[in-house]
């Protein structure tokens, strides 16, 4: 009775509330007698019981119970991760659950979710599902990024939420941040394509996954033995595999070139690697007792800019080449450094930052307390704008890992990740380094010579990022005039060619931002991104695993395959899987859903298809040459040429594709010569 007149009163004063009764409830506190009323609260759901804490803070949420925080008007709570999961195959069909043949390729009608069978995360989930049946109005605070939006909205399906939900994006844990981030929550609408982009991704991967893990463990796996397949962790595998074997079968072949010292000042011969030792030495003997003349001395005056601010991947691979951390170590240093509030996010793939952040830098910078010997003459004065820093159209979801001003203890190797990024970051408000370059060409009896120095001017930057500067780097000439002319000692340097290096897991972490191709130009680079093959966030994951399942290991920096690995690449002969270009493509068409230009079921009924072009070929493949070549289909263009009983056809014959060539036709073209690969490629192109 004394609940219902308590009711009656709050509702006399809130007659328009749609949710009447049930958004008054009367309850004990757990450690008094007192009573306390629940109002209409505001649901805020955390990735992180440490982010909920902050988050708590500064709402005033004060008060702690099991599994939430309440206060001011809000229920602040958290999942810890990834709390749901796509159904496993024996979800869907009971029979799924068996590893045959027969059950490939497993393709569900719809895809659904199921709560993790684990104790902690269910008692968790049963929190959040009550506090979301009688919220006013729930609040996503997952991290600002693909993945933190599939946590938070399938919790919120699986819970049964329906109702509208806001959105809070903030790129760094500062009270200033999550304060400013609640004065502009967001409609969760406008991350609806974040959102199914998370989705097909994780539909994608569980395609491919789960269909081609039975089916070469099925096909090649012995003695029990589990043969893991992913749409990124093969492909990365194999550009290991590709690696190894480049350097197993490197020959190495001998050159010489042609150097001179002249006023203890090293010049070679424009002549280049000469690889007959015959005609090398004819050069030698060309310039053996003649003198060395200086044709021109060029001086130039250039300007070098600081370095882009780190992205995820930029620093991690600072990290590996600098100090050997790993890039799930690195990932991990950032992300605590996120959560103490001194770095921004971290999972991000872009090195610039908006205009918003020009105006907040003064007051980031003047809080750097133990970097005031570099910030206080750039402080002075107005601060350098570049628009090779400051550009908002190529800053997405983040912009570039920077400090937030905010100071607190530090472990050491946090202190590394810090200073670097922090210095990075004073840099770029420092003056361009000024330098001058001289080249100097000679010629000794018509033989071409030349060397080149660089001299400091100002260092700009570079006061801040010494470390920056290479060992060939400021080497300083003599001084060099025209037309002057001396002795010189010429000596040919036997030289042999050399491997490809092995991966470190900063070249790798290249290799996959880039779909395998080695670029160092970091402009190009940048350009390649929307190709690379996972994400930022996912990269440093996808090495782990690979080590998990044994299939690369460590030789102190180097990264190598072992026989595991290796043998599993060599069994694969379908491009798809181990093709770097190709699963970057599947990440633009993910990049692609993100900016909605690709509808979601487009690409999944594209992964569908190629999960089932792949069991038709491997299930056909025998003695492992059903498909010579692999060869494209001349007809559809998307299916590949595969063996039959009586003639060769499409792999996508399920799907309609009638293409078809008899051994009969192939037989009488071949004239009686045999049908090794290269003639079929032949004829086949004669028949297309």
């Amino acid at each position: 009775m004394f609940e219902n007149t308590l009711v009656r009163l709050y509702n006399k004063g809130n007659a328009n509330h749609q949710n009447n009764k049930t958004t008054v409830t009367l309850y004990m506190t757990q450690k008094s007698k007192d009573f306390l009323f629940l109002y209409p609260m505001k649901v805020c759901i955390a990735e992180k019981p440490s982010v909920a804490k902050e988050i708590a803070k500064v709402l005033g949420a004060n008060q702690r119970f099991d599994g939430y925080f309440q206060g001011n008007g809000y229920q602040v709570t958290w999942t810890f991760g990834h709390f749901c999961t796509l159904l496993e195959p024996a979800d869907y069909k009971p029979h799924w659950k068996y590893w045959n043949y027969n059950s490939l390729p497993m393709i569900p009608n719809a895809f659904e979710i199921k709560i993790m069978e684990n104790e902690g995360v269910q008692k968790q989930f049963s929190v959040i599902k009550d506090l979301l049946s009688k919220a006013s109005l729930v609040i996503n605070c997952g991290d600002a990024g693909q993945e933190g939006e599939l946590i938070q909205r399938w919790v919120l399906d699986m819970a049964g939420y329906k109702a509208n939900h806001k959105r809070l994006w903030i790129s760094s844990l500062t009270a200033q941040a999550i304060r400013k981030g609640f004065e502009d929550l967001k409609d969760h609408k406008i991350f609806d394509n974040l959102y199914q982009a998370g989705r097909s991704r994780a539909i994608g991967d569980w395609l491919l996954g789960m269909n081609a893990t039975r089916l070469f463990t099925l096909k090649f796996g012995q003695d029990k033995q589990l043969l893991s397949i992913g749409r990124v962790q093969t492909p990365t595998l194999a550009m290991l595999v590709k690696r190894h074997f480049e350097i197993e079968n490197f020959i190495p072949l001998p050159y010489w070139e042609l150097h001179t010292n002249y006023k203890d000042t090293e010049f070679i011969a424009k002549a280049g690697k000469q690889k007959d030792l015959k005609k090398a030495k004819e050069l030698l003997n060309k310039v053996k007792d003649q003198p060395l003349y200086i044709n021109k001395v060029t001086h130039k005056k250039a300007k070098e800019t600081p370095p882009k601010l780190f992205d995820l991947t930029a620093l991690q691979v600072y990290a590996n080449t600098k100090w050997g951390y790993t890039a799930e170590e690195t990932l991990k240093i950032a992300q605590r450094l996120y959560e103490k509030k001194v770095l921004t996010y971290p999972r991000v793939d872009t090195n610039f930052l908006p205009d918003d952040i020009y105006e907040k830098s003064p007051q980031i910078l003047s809080k750097l307390s133990d970097y005031k010997h570099y910030t206080n003459s750039i402080l002075s004065k107005k601060l350098k704008k570049s628009s090779k820093i400051f550009n908002a159209t190529k800053v997405t979801d983040h912009h570039a890992i920077i400090p937030t001003g905010e100071i607190t203890n530090l472990l050491p190797a946090e202190k590394d990740i810090f200073d670097i990024v922090t210095r990075r970051f004073i840099a770029v408000f420092y003056p361009d380094c000024e330098v001058s370059k001289c080249v100097v060409t000679a010629n000794v009896n018509k033989i071409l010579f030349t060397c080149s120095g660089k001299t400091i001017l100002n260092e700009g930057w570079r006061l801040v990022l010494p470390s920056t500067k290479s060992k060939s780097e400021d080497k300083n000439l003599p001084v060099f005039k025209e037309k002057e002319s001396g002795k010189h000692h010429p000596t040919l340097k036997e030289k042999k060619s050399k491997p490809p290096n092995r991966y470190t897991e900063a070249s790798l972490l290249r290799a996959m931002e880039t779909a395998g191709k080695e670029i160092e130009d970091e402009n190009i680079r940048s350009l390649m991104k929307s190709n690379g093959i996972g994400r930022p966030s996912t990269r440093a994951a996808i090495i782990e695993t690979l080590f998990k399942r044994n299939y690369i290991k460590r030789n102190k920096k180097q990264l190598l395959p072992t026989e595991l690995g290796i043998n599993l690449i060599l069994k694969i002969k379908d491009p798809t899987l181990i093709s770097a270009q190709l699963t970057g493509n599947w990440e633009y068409q993910l990049r692609e859903i993100e900016k909605g230009n690709i509808k979601t079921q487009d690409f999944i009924n594209k992964m569908k298809d190629m999960v089932d072009n792949l069991v038709t070929q491997v299930r056909l493949d025998k003695q492992g040459s059903n498909y010579i070549a692999n060869p494209s289909c001349p007809k559809c263009k998307e299916g590949h040429v595969i063996k039959g009983n009586k003639a060769y056809g499409c792999s996508r014959w399920k799907k309609g594709c009638n293409f078809s060539i008899s051994f009969e036709t192939l037989r009488s073209k071949a004239n009686g010569k045999p049908l090794d690969k290269e003639l079929f490629l032949t004829l086949l192109a004669q028949y297309i």
